[in-house]
């Protein structure tokens, strides 16, 4: 094969969905290819974009006969924004396709022992279903392939939106985004216009100049929306927008603003200042109401997180005399989900303000049996902690997509609490876990639910038992 990899095979029947969101064919001489943003029953050509000694990884150039089974997709930025890659599949195929991916990750690749893996659970809405987005501006936006960038104004290449496939500095102009509920759409749009109508110089991501960053937008079902816009430094045009999209959208109830003059986007170590309204939004669940600041870690499906907390709450099948320890609890909304079938409940995160608000939480509703403590995992949860606040008879854990560090897991098989409820946002760091785990437990219960319709990405929920 060519080194340019200029080849282009044709009349490819797509068969099934299968791994990181893309879908699998096979050449007539048996070589796999993965191909994105095709349905089984597509037959497609398709231009290879990689070639491996076992696989082939490829783009669709021509739809040559459409499955019966795709779906029209809803959105205009389908195929250049790296969201949603999944809007040609009924939904019921990404449901039966994630179920697959849990099977896949446990069994077929970790070689785990587990019962039969519950039905996944259903998200209510398939749209507009996050309650977080972040929008990432750029002075040189995405350019669609049906433009000419030299006629483009200035102010015509400046973009807001979100960053596209695998490159850091390019973004993709967003008119409209089906994730996120109103006012989202229109609060970014504001933004947008009133940034390069008073001459707010739009942030270039690669040489690091300019003021405007990005907005991070929060929407609540109870309690109003936050917004969070980030500058590289304080002009004083700013604030004249901070006043125009506060007197636009009375329903943003806490705005604040981050001058971040580093070279990366993340605002976790940075001071959020409040330029107007309340300092948080909140979310309820049976009769619990939970503070959300603007560096709070909450579950982005409001509604879904209802559903993954019961699980975990069922998994975990206390009777009320049991010492409960949340790993990476954040703002402690499943250590006060269970807190009421609890004697007490322990609740750890990374980050100190998801803490102070989970104190906060706590005291405003009234319980007092949860304990929380900042700290990195691997240097707080250890034997002394242990021996100081008591053994755990149940460790809940729900930890980033990179899964727990070894001596986490250490200190919980050393811990042995009589069961675990491994919650996880990638089934293939919960597979490497559960085979240090399984050492000392068995696996009991597998419960997938499904947080992101429309993209390959599953929460499950798994529960084990010391043997």
């Amino acid at each position: 094969m060519s080194k340019k990899l200029d080849i282009v095979l044709e009349n490819l029947k797509i068969e099934a969905v299968a791994a990181e969101g893309k879908a699998i064919a096979h050449t007539p001489d048996g070589v796999v290819v993965f191909v994105e943003f095709a349905v089984p029953g597509d037959i497609v050509d398709v231009r290879l974009t990689k070639k491996k000694k076992n696989y082939c990884e490829g783009r669709i150039i021509a739809l040559k006969q459409p499955s019966e089974q795709r779906l029209e997709p809803f959105c205009k930025h389908f195929g250049v924004c790296g969201g949603c890659k999944w809007q040609p599949l009924p939904y019921s195929l990404q449901l039966e396709a994630k179920q697959q991916q849990v099977y896949d990750q446990l069994v077929r690749i970790g070689h785990l022992q587990i019962p039969e893996i519950q039905t996944i659970i259903p998200s209510d809405n398939t749209t507009f279903y996050r309650n977080k987005l972040e929008f990432t501006a750029s002075d040189k936006r995405w350019i669609l392939s049906d433009e000419e960038p030299e006629g483009l104004s200035d102010a015509q290449r400046c973009g807001l939106g979100f960053h596209v496939g695998r490159f850091f500095d390019k973004v993709l102009d967003i008119e409209k985004c089906w994730l996120q509920p109103d006012p989202s759409n229109e609060i970014r749009d504001l933004v947008k216009q009133y940034a390069i109508g008073h001459g707010i110089p739009f942030y270039n991501i690669r040489e690091n100049k300019g003021v405007f960053r990005g907005v991070f937008v929060r929407t609540s079902e109870n309690s109003g929306t936050m917004v969070i816009l980030c500058f590289a430094s304080a002009e004083k045009a700013i604030f004249g927008l901070m006043d125009a999209l506060s007197e636009a959208f009375p329903s943003i109830s806490s705005l604040y603003y981050v001058i971040n003059a580093k070279l990366n986007d993340s605002i976790s170590d940075q001071e959020c200042i409040l330029y107007k309204g309340n300092d948080a939004i909140y979310e309820e669940m049976e009769g619990l109401r939970f503070k959300i600041g603007p560096k709070s870690f909450y579950q982005t499906n409001t509604r879904q997180a209802y559903k993954l907390y019961k699980v975990a709450r069922e998994f975990a099948d206390l009777s009320g005399d049991e010492t409960v320890y949340d790993l990476y609890t954040g703002t402690g909304t499943i250590a006060q989900f269970v807190s009421s079938k609890a004697k007490k409940v322990i609740g750890i995160e990374y980050v100190p303000e998801a803490i102070e608000d989970a104190r906060i939480n706590a005291a405003a509703n009234g319980i007092g049996n949860c304990e929380f403590f900042a700290g990195d995992m691997k240097d707080v949860l250890k034997p002394s902690f242990i021996k100081e606040h008591g053994k755990p008879d149940v460790i809940i854990l729900d930890p980033p997509r990179a899964g727990i560090h070894p001596d986490v897991a250490k200190v919980i098989l050393d811990a042995a609490p009589g069961r675990i409820v491994y919650v996880s946002c990638n089934p293939a760091s919960q597979a490497r876990d559960l085979e240090v785990l399984c050492s000392k437990y068995r696996i009991t219960a597998v419960q997938p639910v499904d947080m992101f319709p429309h993209t390959q990405h599953v929460e499950n929920v798994c529960r084990l038992e010391l043997i």
